[in-house]
């Protein structure tokens, strides 16, 4: 044999050998690390991924079987796989055919514009849009409302807007309803209606009146009593009330002899007189609900306390978490701090003493 051959084959077998030892001494060294990581998922990136993939390929499934560690053979040549399928997607090179997108902020300002002219058409909206630069159809501002559920022109204008109609007429706009509570007397316990009056604007609010019996008569005169030239809602061009057959005589009283216009609400909405409903949700928790009363004095007395410490004493957050009409002591720090209390201690408020 020649002598070169003999110390080429002698040299690749070293090089085998020493290959071997690398070989045998990184796949202890990655049994080692993979103890260290007990049962633990190894996380690989898409880039770590691809380089395995890459690899894992040349060896073929039977010595991938022998020397990976971390995942199966099969992942290996599944990665393969997905390298070898992007490779030939050209997808992301695809022009998109049909209309582009309407901007997002093109279509907030088409439903804003919709909402707050419910007699605004297709083509008025799509020409106030070219006003400030956004140039759309007209089919393309119906298909926008369609989608956010905005009917067309003539039903929203038909519909209308509740919160558009209380802006209309916020300074002159009053509420009125009834609440019921239980009052222990000599012949049991009755139920007591207590009639309250609210100013949407300011949020103040009167008792009108207290009965157990809110007949024709006495509904009569507290519309009566209101709507004088000293009442409570003397001023107001419209009234808030629901559908209670009780309001029957309030409601002819306003139209026969007052400008007053009443403004039936729809069953079962009170959402629609959410000021008021909520000023009862706080009589009730903070007072009502935690007194029980004995004649119908005790209740009187009750209310009497609870409109004090409403206007003056308890803040609002639809106020901007101030008082209806503050005591005139104003932001001070001068003075001790005392409590206030009222029912004995149900309703609470903190002053300072005038210095």
């Amino acid at each position: 044999m020649n002598p070169w051959t003999v110390l080429l084959v002698a040299m690749a077998g070293m090089l085998n050998r020493e290959q071997q030892l690398a070989i045998d001494y990184l796949r202890t060294e990655n049994a080692a690390l993979r103890e260290k990581l007990g049962g633990n998922r190894v996380l690989l990136t898409d880039q770590q991924r691809r380089r395995l993939a890459v690899r894992g390929k040349v060896l073929g499934r039977k010595l991938l079987r022998e020397v990976v560690g971390i995942v199966s053979p099969e992942t290996i040549l599944r990665w393969h796989r997905e390298l070898v399928a992007r490779k030939w997607d050209y997808s992301h090179r695809r022009r998109k055919v049909g209309r582009p997108r309407v901007r997002p902020e093109i279509v907030e300002l088409t439903v804003r514009m919709a909402r707050e002219n419910p007699s605004w058409g297709y083509d008025r909206i799509q020409g106030a849009l070219a006003n400030v630069g956004y140039r759309i159809s007209d089919s393309t501002v119906a298909n926008i409302l369609k989608q956010h559920g905005i009917e067309p022109a003539p039903q929203r204008v038909k519909s209308g807007s509740w919160a558009m109609f209380l802006r209309s007429h916020w300074e002159t706009i009053g509420a009125i309803d009834f609440t019921t509570v239980e009052v222990w007397t000599r012949g049991g316990l009755v139920t007591f209606y207590v009639l309250v009056a609210m100013r949407l604007k300011s949020r103040e609010i009167v008792v009108a009146g207290v009965t157990a019996s809110p007949d024709a008569a006495w509904v009569r005169q507290m519309a009566r009593n209101l709507t004088c030239d000293e009442g409570f809602l003397a001023g107001s061009t419209h009234l808030l009330l629901d559908r209670d057959t009780k309001f029957v005589p309030l409601r002819r009283y306003l139209e026969e002899h007052t400008a007053v216009k009443p403004v039936l609400l729809p069953p079962r909405s009170p959402n629609l007189n959410a000021h008021l409903e909520r000023q009862f949700r706080s009589m009730k928790s903070e007072c009502l609900d935690r007194l029980i009363f004995f004649g119908e004095r005790s209740l009187r007395r009750a209310l009497r306390q609870w409109v004090t410490h409403y206007h003056a004493e308890r803040n609002h957050q639809g106020l901007s978490n101030q008082l209806i009409t503050p005591l005139g002591q104003g932001e001070t720090s001068a003075g001790e701090v005392q409590r206030n209390e009222r029912l004995g201690g149900l309703l609470r408020y903190y002053h300072r003493r005038a210095a």
